[in-house]
């Protein structure tokens, strides 16, 4: 990524649905360099995904947030739990952890039955020995980070 990439993604960053011209704009470039330039990003995995928001606050008010640390049976076998959990929609972040907990997953979802059904599926895959879950409470820092492709290794 060069200066101009970089100055892309901040403008996306503050606005997701900045028009290519507005964008080629603050950034000094035609619409159709604008336009060639986002799509190499997503392809590189600069721009990986749009995300929708559905609370009109912000707050996240009307989403149950859990967090479930996943025990693998065998951490070095444990792909298809991954492939699994990748398939599940509500799931918005899924980690591999060193130290004590194989997996870290961050649930999203609109109901505490449906982290309930997830929770209870995960517990049930192949390959997971043992399950923690917590439940978010409030949410006190929101960071969001460019440039992370969410279909990164396993």
């Amino acid at each position: 990524m060069d200066a101009i990439d970089e100055k892309i993604v901040t403008e996306l960053s503050r606005n997701a649905r900045i028009s290519h011209a507005e964008l080629a704009n603050r950034v000094l470039l035609s619409r159709n360099a604008v336009r060639q330039r986002i799509e190499r990003l997503e392809r590189e995995g600069h721009i990986a995904g749009y995300t929708i928001v559905r609370s009109g606050d912000g707050t996240g008010e009307g989403v149950v947030s859990a967090l479930v640390l996943v025990y693998r049976q065998d951490r070095m076998r444990g792909g298809d739990v991954l492939a699994a959990l990748k398939r599940i929609p509500e799931v918005v972040i899924c980690e591999i952890l060193s130290g004590e907990f194989d997996i870290m997953v961050r649930i999203e979802a609109p109901s505490l039955e449906r982290v309930r059904t997830i929770w209870e599926d995960v517990a049930q895959m192949p390959g997971v020995r043992d399950t923690v879950t917590a439940l978010t409470l409030s949410r006190v820092v929101n960071r969001l980070r460019g440039g992370r492709s969410s279909a990164a290794g396993s």
